[in-house]
């Protein structure tokens, strides 16, 4: 069992975290590489590489790439594939020293089927981040959106989901980020990541093509955390606050101050991506940050500060 620390412990749908401060996933390896630069008994939970069904190379370089206020990626979910990660590498989640959240990906239903009961079977991922931010090769749909894709996805994995709690990563380029979520908790979802990467696209003036190969990239940083401030505000008052479902905050969290901005405005928990390219240790900074905050709002633990934004 993982201790609580001060004033920090939060609850996650379930979930105990020993502070909201979450590894974000495909920025910190595949389960526990971080431990070779940070302490990760001092981050409430690391959040592994998106897993699909069979490996993928990902997209051609270059695949990442700063901007202004931020980073473009379009690394195309490069990863070992199902069959090899639950050989190589889920086994180490039984050793990390903070709680791990498995993500998911696919490009079918019956992807995010199998991947979700693999990392459901495991006794140390107790709860599963469903990235849908990915194109059913049905319809040609992204399921993160379109409510119903989303919903008929859900259909299928949440009855494959027995033990661990189900998270929904919800997109920022759906045309309504509150009814993806009320797709997410309709299915089932048991806890909300807000947001993902905003599509973007940057031009080299002198050559006149993209400066990421794929074309499009996803859009990460500061520049959009006042977004996604808004975004979870959104989220929270209409919808996830009356559910009784937690949200996870991502999205340009590089100070204490943003992760505090996420928790008044509804966040439970805080996730830190691109941050870790720029100081993997930033998310030691943050924790403490947030601890000294807590104690300055006369609060005695980081729960009392949840959604209290004063609007």
């Amino acid at each position: 069992m993982i201790e609580a620390q001060t004033n920090l412990a939060t609850n996650l749908g379930g979930v105990p975290l020993r502070n909201p401060v979450v590894l974000a996933a495909g920025t910190c390896g595949y389960v526990d590489e971080m431990a070779d630069v940070i302490d990760l008994s001092r981050i409430g939970a690391v959040t592994t590489k998106s897993i699909t069904a069979e490996p993928r190379e990902g997209n051609r370089p270059w695949r990442i790439l700063d901007a202004p206020a931020g980073m473009l990626n379009a690394i195309g979910l490069a990863n070992m594939g199902l069959h090899a990660f639950v050989r190589d590498q889920l086994p180490r989640a039984a050793n990390c020293a903070t709680t791990v959240i498995g993500s998911v990906a696919g490009n079918s239903i019956g992807d995010y089927v199998a991947i979700a009961a693999a990392f459901d079977a495991s006794p140390h991922v107790p709860a599963i981040e469903l990235n849908v931010s990915c194109p059913n090769t049905a319809d040609g749909l992204v399921f993160g959106e379109d409510p119903q894709s989303l919903r008929s996805l859900l259909a299928e994995v949440r009855p494959a989901v027995t033990r661990s709690k189900l998270i929904v990563k919800l997109s920022p380029n759906a045309p309504s980020i509150v009814k993806m979520a009320e797709a997410a908790i309709d299915g089932g979802a048991e806890a909300l990541t807000l947001i993902n990467t905003f599509t973007a696209l940057a031009i080299d003036v002198h050559t006149r093509k993209p400066r990421i190969a794929n074309g499009t990239a996803g859009y990460s940083g500061p520049a959009i955390h006042p977004i996604a401030v808004r975004m979870v505000r959104d989220v929270s008052r209409s919808v996830a606050r009356q559910a009784g479902v937690p949200i996870i905050g991502l999205g340009g969290v590089m100070r204490w101050e943003d992760a505090a901005e996420f928790i008044l405005a509804g966040a439970t928990a805080v996730g830190m991506g691109t941050a870790l390219f720029v100081d993997p240790r930033l998310p030691l900074r943050v924790v403490a940050g947030l601890g000294r905050w807590v104690s300055s709002q006369g609060c005695g633990n980081v729960s009392e500060l949840i959604g209290q934004v004063e609007m």
